[in-house]
């Protein structure tokens, strides 16, 4: 089984074991079809200076899911990015940024198991970036754009999303044959919480890129400023976006060992319900529990995040690139 000393699953990442097969093959499904729509969507969509910014965003909301935060008795929670992503990005993009994510964490780090891919796919990228897209940004245009309004728009977006993850997450447990008495309060209840910390982290990083690089958003900037968004990105500019954001990205991994030893919100649930004991062991094992075999102590938490953030970036960068030049060739 699991061994829940060694393999702890970060934020709603569900494990084999938790979901029967036909839940997680039918969720398989729907996340297949998503992402082969996202894709066709930003190949024919993709503006030039969302390359470097969705590379950077994969980044940074990889490092910053390895921190997790503290929320009550003894639970802790951490970012799940998606209203972020598709609140900067818009939908399609932030759902391409999300499943490379989630994916990079299963297979690299064992962050969740390969049979509930799909459903972790689904649950953290499809349905966060959704919301983020189509609740926020209605949302922010009835406001008319205004800075106080991203306040309370990227707050409470990302509580949203939070909680319609832990949702879903907890419709597909009660099909898998739980208890939806159990898992409904508990889940719902402890991702309230999780949820503030995610409103406050997605406003911050709202603030901080629509202060200083306004220019590289779409959907947001089109509404604060829509001049900006004719303006194109010079090498200069493309070469400062992505080194800052990897710096910061590189920033949250340095930190990562700083983070709460906690268990997450849905380990928390099947630890105090008793369900904890139906995960299984990983396929394999890489970089288990985001840590390089061999090496013990925080350097090794260090080393392995700052692996899987460029990796990430790499493929989410390579990805938008090639997803780029196939328009170009269209058109």
């Amino acid at each position: 089984m699991w061994n829940t000393h060694l393999l702890l699953p970060l934020g709603m990442h569900i494990p084999d074991g938790f979901l029967s097969v036909p839940v997680a093959l039918a969720w398989w499904v729907l996340t297949v079809i998503a992402v082969g729509f996202a894709l066709r969507q930003v190949g024919t969509t993709l503006h030039e200076h969302q390359i470097p910014l969705m590379g950077v965003m994969a980044a940074f909301i990889f490092a910053a899911q390895m921190l997790n935060f503290p929320v009550m008795g003894g639970t802790s929670g951490h970012l799940l990015g998606g209203a972020l992503a598709a609140l900067l990005l818009g939908p399609w993009a932030a759902v391409l940024v999300m499943a490379c994510v989630v994916a990079l964490q299963a297979l690299l780090f064992q962050d969740g198991g390969l049979l509930a891919l799909g459903a972790n796919i689904f649950n953290m990228g499809v349905a966060t970036a959704l919301i983020g897209a189509y609740v926020g940004a209605p949302l922010l245009r009835m406001l008319g754009g205004q800075r106080w309004g991203l306040v309370l728009v990227g707050f409470a977006t990302a509580w949203l999303s939070v909680m319609v993850a832990a949702t879903l997450t907890s419709m597909q447990l009660v099909l898998s044959g739980l208890s939806a008495a159990v898992v409904f309060p508990a889940m719902l209840f402890v991702h309230l919480f999780i949820g503030v910390g995610e409103g406050l982290i997605t406003v911050a990083a709202l603030g901080f890129v629509l202060t200083t690089r306004p220019d590289l958003v779409t959907t947001m900037a089109s509404y604060l400023n829509p001049a900006t968004m004719q303006r194109p990105l010079d090498r200069r500019s493309v070469l400062g976006v992505t080194g800052g954001g990897l710096m910061f990205a590189v920033g949250a991994a340095l930190l990562s060992p700083l983070a709460s030893g906690d268990p997450d919100g849905l380990e928390r649930v099947a630890e105090d319900q008793g369900f904890l004991d139906r995960a299984l062991d990983p396929f394999f094992n890489l970089l288990p529990d985001y840590t390089l075999p061999g090496l013990d102590g925080p350097i090794s938490t260090i080393i392995a995040g700052l692996i899987g953030l460029f990796i990430v970036f790499g493929l989410v960068y390579g990805l938008t690139l090639l997803l780029r030049g196939r328009n170009q060739e269209r058109v």
